[in-house]
């Protein structure tokens, strides 16, 4: 390996984003924030590292584990690189926007590190564009942010979109109201997850037979809810699946272009989730286009909120290759005020320079125009195509 080779490696699950693929990250990132700001959402920038008890107030175990440390030289105190945004999201609305009316509707960009990637998601770096909806707990709340995820792709044109509707609070509330024994809960939740009926039935007790008709309804939605409504659960388990209906109910009725489906013991990945919350995933695509759904902000003690996060390069993944832009070549000579007219008129330009590798023919401009990538030239005050 050369050592100019040496140095542009980079750490796995690292990349650097080139041209072309980087500005198309950006409009995407600027479309999906503009339909949130259409319904409401307020933009708000998170710093990339802060102290580590505030970073990780109230977030689950799974990650405190992906967040990369670091000690602040000026404070001696230990500091964390965000490996998600919606924590640092709920600290501004329980601090800086406390006072805030509510429902408060904020909105991020921005990039996230992670420790390590995942089987779907080898990228340890990615961007993040969410939404989040802080104040209120109702399921009119719950669908909302379900359909804003879905009026955002559908906005950019990705196609093939499904939604994954969930309830990974369901088995746990299943297992207290059933007293599950904390070594079957352990392993029912690996069966749950494996979605091994055989292993669930192994395990005996009252709960055994609930959690194999919630397997065994999971699928399209249209399918899934008669099944799902009639079965019987105890209180406080039977509240949350009738919020999880009444939720799909409303996003079928929203006659949105998306598949839905419900899968109502689906737990993993949802590391701080209280309730209703959702995958979206899109046809022939690797990876989750992003994920969402009902939790604390501020920590286990604060405001009921639900929010999702869309992760950008499973999005650009889905969405189909865009025609270059094409530039126009401005020779040596061309006056500042008509390459300032071009430019204001919409057009591309790129000027050549004192000591550009070109004679002063136009054949040898021609020439140069095409070595630098454009598709056009302006000659005699006139916009000229370069041709084959």
């Amino acid at each position: 390996m050369t050592e100019l080779a040496r140095k542009a490696l980079l750490p796995a699950g690292l990349q650097d984003v080139l041209p072309g693929t980087a500005a198309r990250e950006a409009d995407i990132r600027e479309k999906l924030m503009s339909s949130f700001a259409h319904a409401g959402y307020d933009r708000v920038k998170t710093p990339l590292v802060e102290f580590e008890e505030s970073l990780l107030e109230g977030a689950a175990p799974e990650l405190a584990t992906q967040t990369f440390r670091l000690m602040d030289p000026v404070s001696h105190r230990m500091m964390g690189v965000r490996s998600d945004m919606t924590p640092q999201v709920g600290r501004i609305a329980a601090t800086r926007l406390g006072d805030a009316p509510r429902p408060l509707r904020l909105s991020y960009s921005g990039d996230v590190l992670r420790i390590k990637g995942t089987q779907l998601r080898p990228e340890r770096q990615f961007a993040q564009v969410g939404a989040e909806l802080i104040g209120v707990s109702s399921a009119a709340a719950d669908t909302e942010i379900v359909l804003l995820a879905l009026e955002a792709l559908e906005h950019v044109g990705l196609p093939d979109v499904s939604v994954d509707l969930n309830l990974p609070t369901l088995p746990v509330r299943l297992f207290d109201a059933f007293g599950v024994a904390a070594d079957d809960r352990e392993t029912l939740i690996a069966a749950l997850e494996h979605r091994d009926v055989a292993a669930v039935k192994a395990v005996s007790g009252n709960v055994t037979d609930v959690l194999v008709a919630l397997l065994e309804a999971a699928g399209p939605a249209q399918a899934a809810l008669p099944k799902l409504k009639k079965l019987e659960l105890p209180l406080g388990a039977s509240e949350e699946l009738h919020r999880l209906i009444e939720v799909a109910e409303r996003i079928l009725a929203s006659d949105l272009d998306a598949a839905l489906t419900i899968d109502p013991v689906e737990m993993a990945g949802f590391r701080y989730q209280t309730g209703v919350s959702f995958t979206l995933f899109a046809k022939h695509v690797r990876g989750e286009l992003g994920r969402g759904g009902r939790y604390r902000a501020g920590g286990s003690g604060g405001e009921a909120a639900t929010g999702m996060s869309l992760f950008m390069d499973t999005i650009l993944r889905g969405l189909a290759d865009v025609k270059p832009v094409e530039r126009v070549y401005l020779p040596l000579g061309t006056p500042q005020r008509e390459a300032r007219q071009l430019r204001k008129d919409g057009h591309y330009t790129v000027a050549a320079l004192e000591g550009a590798a070109e004679a002063k023919t136009e054949n040898a401009a021609r020439k140069e125009a095409r070595r630098m990538g454009c598709s056009f030239i302006y000659l005699g005050g006139q916009i000229v195509p370069l041709g084959a």
